[in-house]
């Protein structure tokens, strides 16, 4: 029977803004490798696998779009005459699909069960643009690795200083140390100081950054990379960013210095960089330099890196190794959800993930490394390329949107959040549910003794590392180590009495309160985070303080809060909601101000973080410096009554009015957005199904709870389960892996989840002292 679809039809190639999913399909990692292919919609360019799950079957018939394009891909043998190209830069390799890869096509209607030419008049030109078209992935692929340095206004509308000839031995080393290599010369005043401290041992003092900040000077040339074509690395501190500078010889020649004399001598930033992430270099050889054989089955499958997507990689595998994600999204034989735009739907593309990490069905050697003659026995695996889902959950997001390498615990934060707040059969499925407990404060007072208790549910704890330098015998070199802490030093740290300088609300006394935190409840799984931050030479990098960390069980049943005991007396409720007077901790702001941060953001990060330690403060205030209301001098009456973010103004609701939105709904969006008008937006869009929150549901919300998260029997017995480990000076860099206990034939062991490569990790005591997130399951 003939197909009378293509003439009834509207069809049309992809436009620009289109996805077009024509690499794997949208409710699972079913690919155009595999034997069947992949079904691409002619009309909205979905996905569909064309195998058992029917899910293109699906589409078609949930959308009534029955024309799709099938995509079969075969690797072509590769024959090398010369040896493959140097990496020279941070870009996609200009080899193409065609290059590499046969495509068989074909068009189907699967509603009339016939094969239609793909020469057809109406339907050539849509099969020409879905296969020109670039792919989901390969946009993200592009953003990720194609560099482009763009001049910017300082750089633009630089004024120099009066020319002058800068003596030879001028340009020999920095004016304020005896560094003789990464120098930085001002292209405005002719100062030079040497840079940070780089990867591979380039040594650094910030002299460079240091000589900005004291006179405003932003731009500034590094020498060693000036070449005599016009190359060279251009910074501008101003930005915090590299620049190009298109007028550089005449900037260069103001100082005297003849560009196309100089020979360049140092490695540019970018050739650093790329130095770098090729040396990133998580064992995967015994010690006595055997390669580990890569691991196959199911929980065993790697994820591909979609260009500094590693944290999303190693966050993603601990979590679904933990039974509350594989409950909630591996469920083979629950019906699939009938969803309209499967790759924007949150539980689709979890379950997607679920699917694809645990089934084993991915879980196999690259056929493209097997075709080109590499011995299957030691091939690693392609890889997930989660690309729909990174997509999906970085939407709106001003980092997780952006092809960055990005904090993996603010990723694990954030997970959680959309998580918890999308649609679950029943509240008991929700996944998040085992991390949550209760962590309960103690305050008393130092002149009446009474005391407040007060509650706080939360799903994971941040640990501040004591970071304390070993002392180096008498003749020993190199840089001084890091001295190691156990965790149980951190916990107890965490849950010491400390001092805290508020008046009292019963007796007025002025010497303030002391104030402990300990565990109310335990949760099935404890999510730690091991914050390994502090400011060396005005910059925050990185510190690698080894943690202790018991391989074995372990009790926390010490940590657990004994509540209110016999005599106590309790502290009045008060019923203002004005705040006791706040008095910012002195060590604190002056270390604060010291760095040059104003008194207004100094006073808002102490308060934020409980007035008691400036290196949290620190903390606080590098990540909300782009808070609008940073400069916003500190409310505490505001904060009382409820907090700006708490309510949503009249106006506010008003204008979201305007926009065709309900009051409830615009309540809530405001509510879980802390009333920013932006993100609200953001949020209205996303949840279009959420029906809002009424007065009454916020009055609701405000009671208490009956039962508090998590469990107080003891005792509490936790085994480390899995970390997420970080190699890089920073944690916005370098690179994340994931180290995760499974269980190997009849034995328990620890595997290395490093992007697609998958092994039985060899050093896993030296990984652990040096984690970044801990994941602690109770047994």
């Amino acid at each position: 029977m003939a197909c009378t679809h293509v003439e009834s039809l509207n069809l049309s190639p992809p436009k620009p803004h289109q996805s077009v999913y024509r690499e794997d399909c949208t409710q699972c990692f079913d690919s155009i490798d595999d034997s069947n292919g992949l079904d691409v919609c002619l009309q909205c360019f979905n996905g569909g696998c064309n195998g058992d799950r029917h899910h293109s079957a699906l589409h078609a018939a949930i959308r009534s779009h029955p024309l799709v394009l099938n995509i079969k891909r075969s690797r072509k043998a590769v024959i090398r005459d010369e040896p493959p190209q140097k990496v020279t830069k941070l870009a996609i390799a200009a080899e193409k699909d065609e290059d590499k890869y046969d495509h068989a096509l074909s068009v189907r209607c699967l509603e009339c069960d016939t094969t239609i030419k793909t020469t057809n008049p109406k339907i050539a030109p849509v099969v020409d643009g879905i296969m020109t078209s670039n792919t989901f992935s390969r946009k993200e692929e592009i953003k990720a690795w194609e560099q482009e340095l763009t001049a910017c206004e300082h750089v633009l509308l630089m004024q120099q200083d009066e020319p002058r000839r800068i003596a030879n031995q001028d340009l020999g080393g920095c004016a304020q140390c005896d560094l003789k290599e990464n120098l930085w010369l001002c292209l405005q005043c002719g100062a030079l100081g040497c840079g940070r401290a780089q990867f591979g041992g380039v040594g650094g003092n910030s002299h460079a950054l240091a000589h900005s900040k004291e006179t405003g000077h932003g731009v500034a040339v590094k020498l060693g990379s000036i070449s005599a074509e016009g190359t060279a690395d251009v910074y501008c501190y101003t930005c915090d960013d590299e620049r190009i500078d298109d007028s550089l010889s005449t900037h260069l020649a103001n100082w005297g210095i003849n560009i196309a004399e100089r020979q360049k001598t140092e490695k540019s930033l970018t050739e650093l960089q790329i130095e770098q992430n090729l040396k990133w270099d998580f064992t995967t050889t015994t010690q006595d330099g055997h390669e580990l054989l890569p691991l196959f089955g199911p929980g065993l499958t790697g994820v591909k890196n979609l260009g500094n997507s590693c944290y999303l990689a190693s966050v993603l595998q601990c979590l679904f190794d933990l039974p509350a994600f594989h409950k909630r999204y591996y469920q083979t034989d629950d019906d699939l959800p009938i969803v309209d735009e499967p790759a924007e739907d949150l539980e689709t593309q979890l379950r997607k993930m679920a699917d694809g990490l645990l089934s084993g069905q991915y879980s196999k050697p690259d056929p493209d490394a097997v075709a080109t003659g590499q011995d299957a026995a030691t091939v690693h695996q392609r890889g997930l390329a989660p690309a729909m889902f990174k997509h999906l959950i970085g939407r709106g997001h001003q980092e997780f949107s952006t092809m960055r390498q990005q904090d993996a615990f603010e990723l694990f934060q954030h997970l959680f959040k959309l998580i918890s707040r999308s649609k679950h059969p029943s509240p008991a499925a929700d996944p998040t549910l085992p991390f949550r407990f209760t962590l309960e404060q103690r305050l008393q007072c130092r002149g009446c003794k009474k005391v407040r208790y007060s509650t706080n549910d939360q799903d994971n704890i941040m640990l501040i590392l004591s970071m304390e330098k070993e002392q180096q015998q008498e003749g020993q070199e190199g840089p001084s180590q890091w001295k190691p802490v156990t965790l149980k030093q951190c916990l107890d740290e965490f849950t010491a009495e400390e001092a805290v300088e508020l008046t009292c609300s019963s007796c007025g006394s002025k010497d303030g309160y002391l104030k402990r935190t300990q565990f109310k409840t335990f949760p099935e799984v404890l999510a730690v985070n091991a914050r390994r931050m502090a400011v060396v030479n005005w910059v925050e990098i990185k510190v690698d303080v080894p943690v202790i960390v018991p391989d074995e069980p372990f009790l926390l049943d010490s940590y657990l809060s004994q509540g209110q005991q016999p005599g106590e007396e309790l502290l009045p409720e008060e019923t203002t909601p004005a705040a006791p007077a706040f008095v910012p901790n002195e060590a604190g702001l002056a270390m604060l101000e010291a760095m040059g941060f104003p008194r207004v953001r100094c006073e808002k990060a102490l308060h934020a973080t409980g007035n008691s330690d400036g290196n949290a403060a620190m903390e606080w205030l590098f990540q909300h410096m782009e808070d609008p209301d940073i400069d916003v001098p500190l409310d505490l009456s505001g904060a009382a009554a409820g907090g700006s973010g708490s309510g949503a103004s009249s106006e506010q609701i008003e204008m979201l009015g305007a926009m065709g939105f309900g009051e409830a709904q615009a309540k809530k969006a405001l509510k879980e957005t802390s009333g920013d008008m932006e993100r609200a937006v953001e949020w209205l869009f996303s949840h279009p199904d959420d029906p809002g929150s009424t007065d009454a549901d916020e009055a609701d919300a405000a009671a208490p709870a009956s039962v508090s998260p998590g469990s107080a029997a003891l005792p509490a017995q936790f085994q480390l389960q899995s970390i997420v480990c970080h190699k890089g000076t920073s944690i916005h860099a370098g690179h994340y892996v994931a180290f995760i206990r499974k269980q190997l034939s009849d034995k328990s062991a620890w595997v290395l989840f490093n992007d697609e490569k998958v092994v039985q990790a060899v050093d896993i005591e030296e990984m652990r002292k040096f984690a970044y997130v801990y994941f602690f399951k109770r047994v």
